[in-house]
């Protein structure tokens, strides 16, 4: 996540719909790199958290998009959230992955001392916490392809920032009920977001469907049987 302006890339895959894939904190579009979803792709290659609402309205105006789902994951979620918030009228579906109600702050005072210790030595702690011990191949894919990458790349300026949003970012449940079509999906075993807020918020929801994917951590996503999971809800 880049504090400058933001970036986003139309992927045309010969789909109808088009859906909004929002990674999460620490990681860019590439987590999304494994995902085949019936959808045209609209990925955000760079973004600031706190004009990300703003910055993706203003392309779906320019390009004439009417509609769009929202496929947000982690810190994400927050993001989808807040658009669909602002326009209503513009979300097919919002999807949200690894949510919770909001991260304490005392964990994140606690992430920004330890990236300013050592970012390198907390980031491979963090990502590591992403799988449940079932994730095996899910964290085998991860470090062949995004691990040494995400590292490297991941600046300290980028990462506060992401945790200064986080720190004012929250979801109310409530303020969702005008979305016709919400799917939240959460890993049982998800060590970052506790599945118990995941169910509070659905809790709230009449209309969403509930989604646990049994094995999974803070990566659903990645699982074998997402893809399945997706497109059967």
């Amino acid at each position: 996540m880049i504090s400058q302006a933001s970036e986003f890339k139309l992927q045309d895959r010969g789909f109808k719909k088009l859906i909004a894939l929002i990674p999460g904190w620490a990681t860019d579009y590439r987590i999304f790199n494994a995902l085949n979803l019936n959808y045209n792709y609209l990925l955000p290659m760079r973004f600031c958290p706190f004009r990300f609402s703003d910055e993706l309205s203003n392309l779906l105006n320019k390009k004439s998009i009417d509609k769009i789902s929202l496929f947000g994951w982690s810190l994400g979620g927050f993001l989808a959230v807040d658009f669909a918030l602002k326009n209503l009228d513009r979300v097919d579906e919002l999807i949200l992955l690894s949510i919770r109600k909001e991260f304490p702050k005392k964990t994140l005072d606690e992430a920004r001392y330890q990236l300013k210790q050592n970012k390198r030595a907390y980031l491979h702690k963090f990502y590591i916490e992403c799988f449940s011990d079932n994730d095996k191949e899910e964290r085998a894919w991860f470090r062949k392809y995004l691990l040494r990458a995400y590292l490297h790349k991941m600046n300290l300026e980028d990462l506060i920032s992401g945790l200064d949003y986080l720190s004012q970012a929250n979801i109310n449940a409530e303020s969702l009920a005008a979305i016709k079509k919400i799917r939240i999906f959460h890993g049982q075993k998800d060590s970052i977001a506790p599945i118990r807020e995941a169910k509070e918020i659905k809790s709230c929801l009449p209309q969403a469907r509930f989604i646990c994917l049994r094995s999974a951590g803070h990566l659903p996503f990645l699982t074998k049987n997402f893809m399945g999971r997706f497109h059967n809800g």
